[in-house]
């Protein structure tokens, strides 16, 4: 089911809200594994060893294998622009920038969404919309708070993750496009295989992972941690919600990952949590509200 306008039920905002808890602790996991392991090599883990757990549940549920290049084209598709580009341009862009600017731009993500669906005739541009995911991306700069870090010389960091949210609004069309039909597992474990195949070419040829030395007991489990909580299962999350509530909706969860990260924070670290950021928060939960279309009706009876 997608909803025509524009509108998320019950079922996808409990989702979307899983799904920014999954890949908010992904910044956990990364900022564990980095301290022994390369990018790409943390990459190839992730998207290998995902691909590798839901393989036997594809078995399970019976699920036919794409046929020919035909059949697999979209998946690698998907993969590049979904995985590989976005993870690789995030990774070099943080190299220029902090974390936290690159959160922010990271956010963008639903604005390149609904620009990309818009000029692809996929959806329609809704005024509301946009002035909702700029109201987002208000919120995200109030809940990171004047620390951003930026100064002149950054330009290039600053346009790798605004390429990396570019490609994520055209891995979104792709997939509303080509994978409309294909069901949200296999979806997951035939996009992930193929950008283990990619990513396996790109590590080789920068980092040669196998003349690494072996990484420690916590490097591990943080990376089983990355590859089935906050890749496998996010990716059939993810693809769960795109199928029923379409990809500007999907990726307004770039908005409540900051939220959710805050709030793992508070809760299993013990972080105090600030008034700016509850304002944030606030801004944000009013910005999904704006977008959503359905707050806005209530004003107006």
């Amino acid at each position: 089911m997608t909803v025509s306008d524009g509108r998320i039920d019950a079922r996808d905002w409990v989702l979307l809200a899983a799904l920014s808890i999954l890949w908010g602790g992904s910044f956990f996991f990364n900022g564990v594994v980095l301290r022994e392991l390369p990018p790409f090599t943390l990459v190839l883990l992730r998207v290998a060893l995902a691909a590798m757990i839901l393989l036997p549940v594809l078995y399970v549920q019976r699920l036919a294998f794409p046929k020919g290049w035909i059949g697999w084209r979209p998946f690698f598709l998907i993969a590049l622009f979904n995985n590989v580009l976005p993870f690789s341009l995030i990774v070099v862009g943080q190299t220029y920038i902090p974390s936290g600017l690159a959160s922010i731009l990271n956010a963008t993500t639903p604005l390149f969404t609904v620009a990309v669906m818009a000029a692809a005739g996929e959806e329609k541009l809704i005024g509301r919309r946009v002035l909702g995911v700029i109201t987002g991306l208000v919120g995200v700069v109030i809940l990171r708070g004047g620390g951003l870090g930026f100064s002149s010389g950054q330009g290039l960091g600053i346009l790798l993750c605004l390429a990396a949210a570019l490609s994520y609004g055209i891995s979104a069309l792709i997939a509303r496009r080509g994978l409309s039909k294909s069901p949200p597992l296999a979806t997951a474990t035939f996009q992930l295989m193929a950008s283990s195949l990619m990513m396996a070419v790109v590590a080789g040829l920068f980092e040669r992972p196998w003349q690494l030395p072996m990484p420690g007991m916590v490097t591990w489990l943080a990376v089983l941690g990355l590859a089935a909580l906050s890749t496998a299962l996010a990716y059939i999350v993810f693809f769960q919600i795109l199928r029923r509530s379409g990809a500007t909706n999907v990726m307004l969860v770039t908005l409540l990952v900051p939220v959710t990260a805050i709030l793992l924070g508070a809760l299993v670290l013990g972080e105090q949590i600030s008034p700016r950021e509850i304002m944030g928060a606030l801004v944000i939960g009013s910005a999904l509200l704006l977008i959503d279309g359905r707050g806005l009706k209530v004003f107006q009876r």
